[in-house]
């Protein structure tokens, strides 16, 4: 099926302009929505991530209707390519079925990596720079009052580890450091 994703960022905008150019496609589907690309939390591009099924085409005038970051752009293309799902963008005139819009795609990736691991480098260098002056002190350690009460609850099946980690407003990383220092503490009392 040839499905169409259109967005524009606020209600004032208009989407005309996508559709005309989409349209000689002979979209089947199409998936229209008014609201900022900032993430992926879009109803539309939700509705459309779960209507398209394998061998399905989905086609946007330019990436920045899709994701306006690479990264969310990334991953949306794993996601049609788990679901193989092929991508046709206009503007940049990519098409991932065929080998020169897979070859582009693989680009952009190596990029984006490359980009990540360059501000990873910097900011370790900077951290280390920081803590030879004595500036940098780290990350404040996160601690919950009375936790040996909500980890009772926890051996109790009160709470799953993801539903106490929304209770103290925690992520599970984080409560699984605190059950290690409390039971490095206080050992298992069970």
């Amino acid at each position: 099926m040839r499905i169409a994703y259109v967005r524009v960022s606020s209600v004032d905008q208009n989407e005309a302009r996508q559709i005309a150019a989409l349209e000689k496609y002979d979209i089947e589907k199409w998936f229209t929505e008014k609201v900022s690309g900032k993430d992926m939390n879009r109803p539309e591009l939700q509705n459309m991530l779960e209507f398209a099924r394998e061998g399905d085409t989905v086609y946007v005038e330019d990436f920045s209707r899709l994701a306006r970051s690479t990264k969310d752009l990334l991953e949306l293309v794993e996601q049609f390519k788990a679901k193989k799902i092929e991508l046709v963008s206009m503007k940049e005139n990519l098409d991932t079925a065929t080998p020169t819009g897979k070859l582009m795609l693989t680009m952009i990736a190596a990029i984006n990596e490359f980009e990540r691991a360059n501000i990873l480098e910097r900011q370790r260098e900077g951290i280390e720079l920081a803590k030879q002056r004595g500036a940098y002190k780290g990350r404040k350690a996160i601690e919950v009052e009375d936790f040996g009460k909500y980890y009772e609850q926890y051996l109790r099946r009160v709470y799953t580890k993801k539903e106490l980690a929304e209770e103290l407003g925690i992520s599970r990383p984080t409560l699984d450091r605190l059950i290690n220092e409390y039971l490095d503490k206080y050992g298992d009392t069970e």
